[in-house]
């Protein structure tokens, strides 16, 4: 094939990737491989296609093919590393950051990817390690100065991560993300230490720099739309309605699968404490905020309305599946526990598809999960766009709440609320009962949830917090913030009242 020729079909499938077209591209992709054989980012992207389409294995084989081509390519080793920490292989991932910080001495990337990745897996030291070298190669580099404060704030020496981050933004950092990550981070320090007043400035010029940055009314228009389609079609039906959803499609017509729970609840709710407790039971694998449902089961849900048994077991089917690959072989045999706060708005496709879908809602207090959200320093999407300030943290709250009051009402469903506060107050009581709504007994090892936390990966923001016992400090956090949440305490409110918060 003439040069011209295969740059133009390597024109066309990079195309297709981009615009999401990729089963095509993946076709695409395949012949451009057999023809350049020898192309590492022909195999790199055909690999991105694979991905894309959930063929882990392909995907796999192809980057390998690729790394084994370019082994010294700093660049291309180190987006291959990223691809694999998306789909959660994070050894596979370390070892590409380390390769590609070894193939370039005077990389700051990779070496920066590596220490996140790092300090996601508990591995502080390591990770430190990692942050030396790139002070090294540059002490001014912004990235190295503001990952040294996470960690000196991880090692709980919060003098010294609040002296680092202060000189970082009177420096006027030039990362983008570094410069209002600094202040998201300074602010978790100044509210350690009950400075509250002067958290809030910074999480108001954080906030407002991810805004210059990103095209929020989008964002919002999209999820405005989204929630008011969910909330009409959710009151819309009568307490009846999930049995006759199970009615039309019965038991002898469901096919068989592992058995399985939705764990859910408004964001910052002590959803991660409750999976990491259900977690150390050794029938349970609990997965933390896997893809599986916004990746596969909504968008083939609305692919058509068709909803007869045939279909609905294939979308289980395809579901459950996704959610396996995942968990991995270690979770052969064991209760699946998908905890998603956010899709708990989205409770009617769950339901729809799996009737007999047993419920886990995780509550806390309206004013303390929405505070604790206010802090979060999370990639914006449409979802935590809401994120951004209290009054529309406060509707995103109604939005998913008024949801779960309303399914919550409908006959023959299998549901269990657990307040975070009494988790707090009485772990082993608060666990039983939820273990016990599992159909499990009780084991004491859950009470040591922490311990197992400290070994593996977790994809919640909050991560940290349950790799050690359970704590007090956040019940009732919200009232030494009560004057800069005043504007929002009449919305939040009813909803006080209904979950029994005085």
């Amino acid at each position: 094939m003439k040069p011209a020729d295969f740059q133009r079909r390597l024109g066309e499938a990079r195309a297709l990737l981009l615009s999401q077209q990729f089963a095509p591209a993946l076709s695409r992709y395949e012949k451009l491989a057999r023809q350049a054989p020898g192309a590492a980012a022909v195999w790199f992207e055909y690999g991105n296609a694979a991905s894309s389409l959930r063929d882990a294995g392909l995907a796999d084989r192809a980057w390998r093919k690729a790394l084994e081509l370019a082994p010294r390519n700093a660049e291309l080793v180190g987006l291959i590393g990223h691809q694999y920490q998306a789909l959660r292989q994070p050894e596979k991932a370390r070892a590409c950051f380390a390769q590609a910080a070894a193939a370039d001495p005077r990389a700051i990337n990779p070496r920066i990817s590596l220490a996140v990745l790092l300090e996601q897996n508990h591995r502080l030291d390591e990770a430190r390690a990692a942050v030396e070298e790139c002070l090294a190669i540059d002490p001014r580099d912004d990235q190295g100065r503001y990952f040294a404060a996470v960690l000196d704030r991880r090692e709980r020496k919060l003098e010294e991560a609040e002296r680092r981050l202060r000189n970082l933004i009177a420096s006027d950092p030039k990362h983008p993300y570094v410069r209002y990550a600094c202040r998201y981070e300074l602010a978790q320090i100044l509210d350690r230490t009950g400075r509250c007043d002067e958290a809030m400035v910074l999480l108001g010029e954080a906030k407002s720099l991810v805004r210059a940055l990103t095209d929020t009314d989008r964002l919002l228009k999209g999820y405005d739309e989204g929630a008011a389609s969910v909330r009409q079609f959710t009151l819309a039906q009568p307490r009846t309605i999930l049995r006759a959803w199970a009615e039309s499609f019965p038991t002898p017509e469901r096919e068989p699968i592992p058995p399985l729970a939705f764990l859910g609840g408004h964001p910052r709710s002590g959803t991660t404490l409750l999976e990491q407790i259900l977690d150390a039971h050794p029938n349970v694998a609990a997965l933390d905020e896997p893809t599986a449902f916004l990746d596969v089961l909504q968008p083939a849900f609305y692919e058509s309305r068709e909803l007869s048994s045939a279909r609905l077991n294939v979308l289980r089917r395809r579901y459950t599946e996704a959610l396996q690959a995942e968990a991995g072989p270690a979770a052969d045999g064991k209760l699946l526990v998908d905890k998603n706060p956010s899709p708990t708005a989205r409770l009617p496709i769950w339901l729809r598809v799996f009737p007999e879908l047993r419920v886990l809602v995780a509550l806390r207090d309206p004013r303390d999960a929405v505070l604790s959200c206010y802090f979060q320093n999370i990639p914006l999407n449409a979802v935590n766009v809401n994120f951004l300030s209290f009054e529309r943290l406060a509707r995103h709250y109604a939005d998913l709440m008024d949801v779960w009051l309303a399914v919550r009402e409908w006959e023959g469903f299998a549901w269990i609320e657990t307040r975070y506060e009494d988790t707090v107050a009485d772990l082993p009581k608060e666990g039983r009962r939820v273990t016990e709504f599992l159909g499990l007994a009780w084991r004491e090892e859950q009470a040591r949830f922490h311990e197992k936390s400290r070994t593996k990966q977790l994809y919640s923001p909050t991560y940290q917090d349950v790799t050690r016992p359970v704590y007090s400090r956040s019940v009732a956090r919200w009232q030494a913030y009560e004057k800069h949440l005043a504007p929002i305490l009449p919305a939040l409110q009813p909803y006080c009242r209904t979950f029994g918060y005085a």
